[in-house]
């Protein structure tokens, strides 16, 4: 069995929610049942509550694999990182290190590394991920690409993404705003120095005459209802 090639996962961050319902679907995969291969991350925890489900992004060539000493990590033919093979895993902790999504976990209560496998038992039969299955915005979703374009008229996946000279090239696709030429890659580091642009809102003040106003120059938003 194989996870059909027209089929292919796609993650909206700004369609996240925070309702950690893919958090507790994946714990109940049969493939690692008790066990969650996904988490959530902040954006920016001190200023947003804004976040963004982390699943693995099953690299056409995983750095994790290729620095595993034992070859515990294998790739399946459709594009599949599997968790390491427990006979062989030493848990040494290098794929946990290398890969640039941050994705492994290493188990030491019993030596083994384990991740998120796209529900390997599920989708190889056409099914759809428990994550996706579950995800009430569907910032997970699973399917094909005529169905995320009807579904995401203003956005666009991407499935190639940078890491300053590196760029890596994934199964899994990230849904990006559409622009007049779509771009080639996400530049993961670009934006690690950004900081939102400060302004300041001004509530309309109730005048004499009963109507509030709030000078234009002083709150470009002063006429927009709250």
């Amino acid at each position: 069995m194989s996870v059909p090639a027209h089929l292919e996962f796609f993650v909206d961050a700004t369609r996240c929610i925070g309702c950690q319902a893919c958090v507790q679907a994946c714990s109940e995969c049969d493939t690692h049942r008790g066990e969650s291969m996904i988490h959530l991350e902040y954006v920016h925890r001190p200023e947003s509550v804004q976040t963004v489900p982390v699943v693995c992004m099953h690299c056409e060539q995983p750095t994790c694999a290729e620095v595993c000493p034992a070859d515990a990590i294998k790739r399946t033919g459709d594009g599949v990182v599997q968790s390491a093979r427990k006979p062989r895993c030493i848990a040494c902790g290098n794929c946990v290190m290398a890969c640039p999504f941050g994705v492994p976990e290493l188990y030491a209560d019993r030596q083994l590394m384990m991740k998120c496998d796209m529900c390997y038992d599920r989708t190889s039969v056409g099914k759809k991920p428990m994550c996706a299955t579950v995800c009430p915005s569907q910032a997970l979703f699973f399917g094909t690409r005529e169905q995320v374009r009807a579904l995401r008229p203003q956005s666009m996946p991407t499935n190639r993404f940078r890491f300053g000279d590196q760029t890596i090239t994934t199964r899994v696709n990230v849904m990006a705003p559409r622009a007049d030429a779509p771009p080639a890659h996400i530049d993961v580091t670009a934006a690690m120095d950004e900081r939102a642009r400060p302004r300041m809102v001004k509530m309309r003040v109730l005048q004499d005459d009963g109507v509030a106003r709030v000078p234009a120059d002083v709150d470009p938003f002063a006429e927009v209802e709250v």
